[in-house]
């Protein structure tokens, strides 16, 4: 796989295709690529033209930051692929673009999102609970109808918990911001927490074969 083509740190966001239905969604989107860019970070994601994934790399590359974008050849059309973009992967298949993802990055950051944002994010925190990483993983939990759009998937992990589903000391995994300025800064105050920044773990390429 590709090295990382700076010595600056890169967060990898995972996010919708789709706009949603309040424009609360692409304005997220777009601050959290723009925040990137100015704290002097790069951007990993998707790699799409559209929807939040789109808003999120055009704030970024507006702001002067560099984007990497990881798109799988068979949904190309579907989701567009960005053409303005620092570095475009086309991979083969969803596992190589997680994998890829994955290596790419210091942190992890989800805005809200359907069933291949969750899936994205929980993997990425289950690979931190098994000990592949200790990259930061942290879910913005935008506010849109008077409540957090994460809620009741914080909820759920919260009954996981008590049902001895999650182990308690493993919740803390999932870091939650209500906006991007506050996820941005969770991730760099667990970087500030380290001596360095977890670098890929090439278990990684294990575990996703």
């Amino acid at each position: 796989m590709a090295a990382k083509i700076s010595e600056k740190k890169w967060i990898c966001v995972f996010c919708a295709s789709a706009a949603g239905a309040s424009p609360l969604y692409l304005e997220a989107a777009s601050e959290l690529g723009r925040l990137i860019a100015l704290r002097g970070c790069g951007l990993v994601y998707g790699g799409a033209s559209v929807g939040a994934m789109g808003a999120v790399a055009d704030a970024a590359l507006a702001a002067g930051g560099e984007v990497v974008g990881v798109i799988p050849d068979v949904i190309r059309e579907r989701e567009i692929d960005h053409k303005g973009l620092t570095e475009l992967h086309v991979v083969r298949t969803m596992h190589e673009r997680k994998a890829l993802l994955a290596e790419r990055a210091d942190a992890f950051v989800a805005l809200p999102g359907g069933y291949g944002t969750l899936d994205e994010f929980i993997e990425v925190v289950t690979w931190a609970q098994l000990g592949i990483h200790a990259k930061p993983c942290v879910l913005v939990n935008l506010t849109v109808n008077g409540g957090g759009f994460f809620d009741g998937l914080l909820a759920f992990l919260d009954h996981c918990v008590e049902q001895g589903m999650i182990q308690a000391g493993n919740r803390g995994l999932v870091q939650v911001g209500p906006g991007a300025a506050e996820a941005l800064e969770l991730v760099e105050r667990t970087w500030q927490a380290r001596a360095e920044v977890p670098l890929h773990d090439v278990r990684l390429d294990e575990v996703i074969r």
